[in-house]
């Protein structure tokens, strides 16, 4: 056994690092026979770094709870997947899931050490039937995650005994009896292991490990026909006809599991080669935002799915599921529509649900969240304590898997092309070094302020020319795109993507000019939310943070603390919107990206130097002037913004102006504003 895992290890390592024999790209390798090759491949860790404003925010993870919590919370200090005696379940897989790639990401000495006294136990843990991970685990979940973890451990380190546990795990579940009970966890999220199947199905080539994932995916839960049933609509929401419990029903209004299983359809998909499966990944993005639709791409569900009010949550876990979801099924489809909503929930629900510092997070968020507080809310199944910026407010998943979001969201910024190429998939500043043409390095660097800012630059750094194809997605949202490289410009309107083919030297740059039109968005009652090119636009309330106990022990480290935040000023104002002229009465200003890119002025922010918290002067990075006027019959109810009034709402005061700032920056919010009947008021625009 031990002899056949070193062979598969070098016939791998030579795959993955030649792939002139086979079509499409030679530098890395796509699907293999009989698997179908994917529109774009996903480039290995480290490939892509961020940079600029990106980069800050991953250094005030790195600096918050990400770098932080394994040293004091007690669920990871005394981990079993440490070598401790303490939690042996998914906290520290989920952990790890995060930091291996920030760690790497940034390339930060400490970091990586810090990972790295997780992964050696995880690695001496393998057993000679494959088995791994503390002795006390017997469930097949949370290997699930650790997979992941030593991938991508594998591909920034090279560490071939990473490969070899994972080897040895998947012939662990190729030679022993199904065990995928769609009553666990373990059974609706088997399809997890796909990820990891595939990858190493791509290295090496070993057909056993498609008759691995086969047999998973005929003995789990049917994720394919929920979609095309779909059971929890609108309907059963209303009624109250989804279950709220974990039996195996009620496993499937889950938040978190949606959000995972969205991609199990789309994994099988490059095996069956079936339309029925890909039909059914777009059927249930489509059913997701009809029934359980809310601002910033994501779907209600606390914990269970909740429908389309915009005081419902959203847990924290689902969204950065749903990220690392769409980042895999826009490798295998290539499908402009996934990218655009990967953008939506990275710029949007993800920074929303976190303090800017990144030393609290919420459970759950909300579209209309006018007071943080442990006061009893209307969630389906979630605790009181789940709308607090806190340390751990409810279930302790959120804060184990909460840092795999921005990491895992800048290595999919940038693909692999099938003609040995690459393709710009999300925008945002950042460096990718690659592999194009005939196994020539290149270096891109992207310049921009994007999403704050529609100019975005690229420049190219190569010893020598090389002729590659440069793929530039273009956003659905854009109505047209300016583009300028050499001598030329071009103007793209309504094509998914251009590719700019050159023989490209150093210093050559690209230019992408993508005008940021406001818009406006229908939603919940005919309410309406505001949107400037990715970025959704919230009421700027002015807030006061108040610290906190509730219950369980945040044990004070450094920023970690929960916080209560109430409104100072009112928030139940209605939109003032001319129909006739819908720019009228908004005036857009870009301010200078501060260290904290997603907070605002009056936000929190711990200060290392001093060991406390500082009130922040920063303005957000866009403020957008406007005009409203207060509904003095929109109060809280159950301690949440009511449903927003049915528009249009007849005025009853005067117009104010009112200011917006970006959703990732505004810890209270209206998102989903009542509009006024402007008809009624013609006297005052004139």
């Amino acid at each position: 056994m031990k002899k056949s895992v070193f062979l598969i290890t070098i016939i791998s390592l030579l795959l993955f690092s030649s792939c002139s024999k086979h079509k499409g790209n030679t530098n890395y390798r796509n699907n293999p026979e009989p698997l179908r090759s994917n529109a774009y491949i996903k480039l290995p860790l480290g490939t892509v770094k961020p940079s600029g404003w990106l980069k800050s925010q991953l250094e005030a993870q790195a600096s918050g709870l990400s770098g932080n919590i394994d040293d004091f919370w007690p669920d990871l200090v005394n981990s079993s997947w440490r070598g401790g005696d303490g939690e042996a379940w998914e906290r520290g897989p989920y952990f790890l899931d995060g930091l291996v790639p920030l760690a790497y990401l940034l390339d930060d000495y400490q970091l990586k050490e810090k990972a790295n006294r997780w992964i050696q136990p995880i690695i001496a843990s393998s057993s000679d039937s494959g088995w791994y991970g503390p002795v006390k685990n017997k469930d097949r979940w949370p290997i699930a995650v650790a997979n992941k973890v030593l991938t991508q451990y594998f591909e920034a380190t090279g560490d071939t005994n990473a490969f070899n546990v994972l080897i040895n795990y998947f012939r662990y579940l190729h030679e022993s009896p199904p065990d995928w009970p769609n009553k666990d966890w373990r059974g609706v999220r088997a399809m997890e292991n796909a990820v990891t199947g595939y990858w190493l199905y791509r290295m090496t080539g070993e057909k056993w490990i498609l008759e691995t994932i086969e047999s998973i995916h005929k003995n789990s839960s049917d994720w394919t026909s929920y979609y095309e049933k779909f059971p929890w609509d609108s309907a059963a929401s209303a009624d109250r006809k989804i279950p709220l419990d974990w039996g195996p029903v009620g496993l499937t209004a889950h938040v978190v599991n949606n959000a995972m299983a969205i991609k199990y359809p789309g994994l099988y998909y490059q095996q069956s080669i079936n339309e029925r499966h890909r039909n059914a990944v777009f059927a249930g993005i489509e059913k997701y935002d009809a029934h359980h639709g809310q601002a910033g791409g994501r779907f209600s569900g606390d914990e269970h799915l909740s429908g389309k009010s915009p005081s419902q949550g959203t847990e924290l876990c689902s969204v950065v599921e749903y990220m690392f979801s769409l980042g895999e099924l826009y490798a295998i489809f290539g499908e402009n529509s996934l990218a655009d909503r990967l953008e939506l929930l990275t710029y949007n629900a993800l920074p929303g649900t976190t303090t800017p510092d990144m030393w609290a997070h919420q459970y759950d968020q909300q579209s209309n969240q006018v007071l943080v507080s442990g006061a009893k809310r209307d969630w389906s199944t979630n605790g009181d304590y789940s709308n607090i910026y806190g340390l751990m407010p409810n279930f302790a998943c959120c804060l184990a898997n909460m840092h795999q979001g921005w990491p895992k969201f800048i290595e999919t910024m940038w693909m692999a092309t099938n003609e040995n190429g690459l393709a710009a998939v999300s925008y945002g500043p950042s460096v990718v070094k690659a592999k194009v043409g005939k196994g020539r390095e290149v270096t891109i660097t992207e310049e921009t302020d994007y999403p704050f800012n529609d100019l975005i630059t690229l420049t190219i750094s190569t010893e020598n020319p090389v002729k590659f194809p440069i793929e530039l997605r273009i956003p659905g949202w854009a109505d047209s795109v300016e583009i300028r490289y050499g001598k030329k410009t071009i103007t793209v309107k309504g094509k998914p993507s251009v590719t700019l083919t050159e023989k490209w030297k150093s210093g050559d740059q690209i230019t992408m000019q993508i005008p940021m039109k406001l818009r406006f968005e229908k939603r919940y009652n005919n309410a309406v939310s505001v949107l400037r090119g990715p970025l959704y636009f919230s009421l700027r309330i002015d807030k006061e943070y108040k610290s906190v106990k509730i219950n369980y022990d945040n044990f004070g480290y450094k920023g970690s603390v929960d916080w209560e935040i109430s409104p100072k000023k009112p928030w139940n104002y209605g939109l003032m919107i001319d129909t006739g002229n819908t720019m009228r009465g908004f005036r857009v200003t870009e301010n200078e990206i501060g260290k904290f890119p997603f907070s605002d002025k009056g936000d929190m922010i711990w200060s290392a130097d001093s060991g406390k918290y500082i009130v922040s002067q920063q303005n957000a990075p866009i403020i957008i002037r406007s005009r409203g006027i207060k509904i003095p019959a929109w109060t809280l109810k159950n301690y949440s913004a009511d449903v927003p009034p049915l528009s249009p709402v007849a005025p009853e005061g005067d117009p104010e102006t009112i200011e917006l700032v970006p959703y990732g920056c505004a810890r209270l919010r209206i998102t989903e504003f009542p509009v006024m009947d402007i008809t009624l008021m013609e006297e005052v625009i004139k």
